[in-house]
């Protein structure tokens, strides 16, 4: 969340000085659960953003267990959760400044995928989950609900 929230003040400092309000939210955290996807404690976050409020970010942040495992069932109702919230949401423009691995998938256009990205800067094409891109999913007791992470694996360069 450091670097989107970094992202977001450089980028979009212009209009947070004029009020728009900045509402940080875990759902979108990185997918793996490697070192470099891992989130930062909230209370480092606050400390480096005191003019945030992050009471809207689930408590146990910047967990990847359960509903916040890297799983592809898991991320899969967690993109579902996020773009349930942004149809909530009573605002006319929504801009949500996230990691590329989560909103790949969820939000890309055909112009936008034709162009390689909003900018025309990135790859041409569409991102799809391959066998082998996830762990196995954890045993669920329910269809919604993962009740165990995968073991870690320790990290490499390679992987």
């Amino acid at each position: 969340m450091r670097r989107t929230l970094q992202t977001t003040q450089l980028g979009l400092g212009w209009l947070i000085e004029r009020g728009v309000p900045v509402q940080p939210r875990g759902e979108w955290q990185e997918n793996s659960d490697k070192p470099c996807d891992t989130g930062t404690k909230l209370d480092v976050l606050a400390r480096e953003f005191p003019q945030l409020d992050f009471s809207t970010v689930f408590a146990e942040y910047p967990s990847k267990s359960g509903r916040w495992a890297f799983s592809q069932k898991a991320i899969t109702q967690r993109g579902k959760d996020c773009l349930g919230w942004l149809k909530m949401r009573p605002e006319k423009i929504i801009i949500v400044t996230s990691h590329s691995g989560d909103g790949e998938d969820l939000v890309e256009r055909e112009l936008t995928e034709q162009r390689g990205g909003g900018m025309g800067k990135s790859m041409k094409g569409r991102a799809f989950v391959r066998p082998g891109d996830f762990p196995e999913d954890p045993v669920s007791t329910s269809d919604h609900e993962v009740v165990d992470e995968m073991p870690r694996q320790a990290y490499s360069p390679e992987t």
